[in-house]
């Protein structure tokens, strides 16, 4: 129904002559077995994310920490790396590193509070 636009009412609706003929059409294109061109796949970004040097050298001091880091899948290490590069400061940067030093120590995802 995407051809149609926004719907606010039935106002926005095409007369019951054109609606009558676009069932029509779909009923005979679904008698002759018609199908839809199946869509081109999406391609993904690569799943190989790249920890910057800074992060490394933090997990480093702690084999705890890096043992969960390394154990994460894709996602939750991309959630940790994106948190600490978001930071536009270098305090806030090193608070991040610290925080997330906390959370792996005790096994904790980046978004453990919600989960």
């Amino acid at each position: 129904m995407g051809n149609f636009g926004k719907l606010t009412s039935v106002k926005d609706l095409p007369s019951d002559k054109k609606m009558a003929g676009y069932i029509k059409s779909a009923m005979k294109l679904n008698e002759e077995g018609v199908k839809l061109p199946n869509r081109a796949p999406v391609k993904k970004g690569s799943k190989e994310i790249v920890v910057p040097d800074y992060i490394l050298k933090a997990l480093s001091k702690n084999k705890k920490a890096q043992a969960t880091f390394e154990a994460f899948g894709y996602s939750h290490k991309k959630e940790y790396v994106q948190w600490i590069e978001e930071a536009k400061t270098e305090p806030t940067r090193n608070k991040r590193i610290a925080t997330m030093m906390e959370w792996l120590k005790e096994g904790k995802g980046r978004n453990w509070k919600y989960s």
